[in-house]
């Protein structure tokens, strides 16, 4: 018999951000492995006809729930709802965030607790929220989306580089808290994949620089995230754990 240390089939995955890019992809390629999916995201008309994407070909079920990541009340409450519609969760896409750019002394206060709390509060407040029933079960996945500006950063990227770089030390924080229990606890940190969030604050000739400064020469597709997401959340990958996956074409080796 083949071996396939990454069939989900069982699983039950909550991916933040589902309803697009990044997210949509991750989602979708755990539901080709076999997992019910759970996404949420604000719009929910894109994460209906997401979902309707994710399932395409797929005998898996799946779930979604309006949520802004920016209001922890709303975060607990999806935390709820996903129990209550899935069952339980057993691997947790920590995917959702933002980047607004600002130099130092310009910084809003309004600015910085908004990317604050989607890219980072949110993050601790739904593992909190999950983690319990993991411990229960014996088994669990946390998969936090950090960036390459968690390692690097550039003028005016001081704020996203501060959530990203602090998701690295919750992750190792957390995985030593929760391998007792067979709990992992990673992060993927992409480099450049060109999804609306870069496009948003990164000019033509800044987009052509990051993918001249890969390896590859050139841009991810969300679609390259799978790989990595799958490993991380599967028994694949089950002695992976308080580390970092960069996916990012070979950027940071230059």
């Amino acid at each position: 018999m083949a071996w396939n240390g990454f069939d989900l089939s069982g699983r039950t995955a909550l991916v933040t951000g589902g309803s697009k890019g990044l997210g949509q992809s991750m989602a979708r390629g755990l539901a080709l492995a076999g997992a019910d999916i759970f996404i949420c995201s604000r719009n929910g008309d894109q994460l209906r006809e997401s979902l309707d994407t994710i399932l395409s070909g797929t005998q898996q079920r799946g779930e979604f729930a309006v949520a802004d990541m920016a209001d922890r009340s709303q975060v607990e409450s999806l935390a709820r709802t996903a129990i209550e519609k899935m069952g339980s969760i057993d691997i947790l896409i920590n995917n959702a965030g933002t980047n607004q750019p600002q130099d130092l002394e310009s910084i809003e206060d309004e600015v910085w607790d908004r990317v604050m709390e989607i890219n980072l509060h949110s993050v601790m407040v739904l593992s909190r929220a999950l983690v319990p029933s993991m411990k229960a079960r014996k088994w669990g996945r946390i998969i936090h989306i950090s960036s390459i500006m968690g390692f690097v950063s550039h003028p005016a990227r001081g704020l996203y580089s501060a959530t990203k770089s602090a998701l690295l030390g919750f992750t190792r924080a957390t995985a030593l808290e929760l391998g007792s229990y067979g709990i992992t606890v990673n992060c993927i940190a992409p480099g450049p994949f060109l999804t609306e969030l870069p496009k948003s604050v990164l000019n033509e000739e800044q987009q052509q620089r990051f993918a001249e400064n890969t390896a590859l020469g050139r841009w991810g597709n969300p679609d390259e995230m799978i790989g990595p997401t799958l490993l991380l959340s599967s028994d694949a990958g089950s002695y992976i754990t308080g580390t970092t996956i960069v996916a990012d074409g070979g950027w940071l080796a230059r």
